[in-house]
């Protein structure tokens, strides 16, 4: 090339900062990934087991007891005076659903369990009980 001569143009596309910029995103959600909500409902400290029983994925219908013994089903909170109604039309929605309790660990078992019978008086047979392993990572959200 001599000078006075028009340049040739290269048309290339620089990818490193295209490849800069996804790895620092897939940091960001490789690091929040662990703190995002896994459920509907309060966020809450489940109690402890040593076994919990590994439970199948059928329909459920999920009330959630917080820390300061608020109702709630699925992610909407319930007075207490219409939860039989509330979870009927919940449950109303799956076909041949169970109940799902989960409760804070933090809360006596006579608060857990006047739910439970309130559960069974609202015409569900049988109520599920929800743990974390022993020593497994607790859900933050």
């Amino acid at each position: 090339m001599r000078i006075g001569d028009p340049a040739k143009m290269t048309s290339a596309i620089n990818v490193t900062p295209l490849v800069d910029v996804v790895l620092v995103l897939l940091i960001i959600f490789m690091v929040m990934a662990p703190h995002m909500r896994q459920g509907p409902g309060p966020q809450i400290d489940l109690p402890e087991t040593a076994k919990p029983k590994e439970q199948g994925s059928p329909a459920r219908v999920l009330v959630t007891l917080d820390e300061k013994g608020v109702l709630w089903i699925e992610d909407q909170k319930i007075e207490p005076e219409r939860f039989g109604d509330d979870l009927r039309t919940a449950a109303a929605k799956q076909k041949d659903p169970k109940v799902v309790v989960q409760a804070d660990a933090k809360l006596p078992f006579g608060q857990v369990r006047q739910t439970m019978l309130a559960i069974e008086q609202a015409g569900f047979p049988g109520v599920a009980l929800v743990s974390e392993r022993e020593g497994a990572e607790k859900r933050r959200g």
